[in-house]
């Protein structure tokens, strides 16, 4: 994966997990994430663009949206089959008509998240 050094850019995330092979083939199997075992045994992944993170124990989930982290997907219709086909549920459900669609949902270690899809760009000059 190619790294962007650039001032300010989000690069890392700490998601809390219950179970983390659980978490770690609810991201693999629903957003494609690529997992790893980092050097101290902790299980990592690495986003299909630039972010990478690691799922971390003894921390509670992110039940609430407070600060909120959205995904960005192509197939919103898609994902959200995916999100329940894993474990995950949809707490608040897309609304269609604007310039992006987003939807929140919880993943199966209760934390909520959310998911951004841009629309395609059609007839322009």
């Amino acid at each position: 994966m190619k790294v962007t050094n650039a001032n300010g850019k989000i690069c890392y995330l700490e998601i809390p997990a219950v179970d983390v092979e659980r978490s770690a083939l609810f991201y693999a199997s629903v957003f494609g994430w690529k997992m790893r075992r980092r050097g101290d045994g902790a299980t990592a992944f690495d986003d299909s663009v630039e972010v990478s993170g690691a799922f971390v124990t003894g921390r509670p989930p992110s039940r609430d949206a407070g600060l909120l982290t959205y995904v960005m997907v192509a197939d919103i219709e898609t994902t959200i089959e995916l999100i329940a086909a894993h474990g995950g549920e949809i707490v608040e459900p897309p609304v269609l008509g604007a310039p992006e669609t987003i939807a929140r949902f919880r993943d199966p270690a209760g934390n909520v998240l959310g998911l951004y899809q841009e629309k395609a760009l059609s007839n322009r000059g």
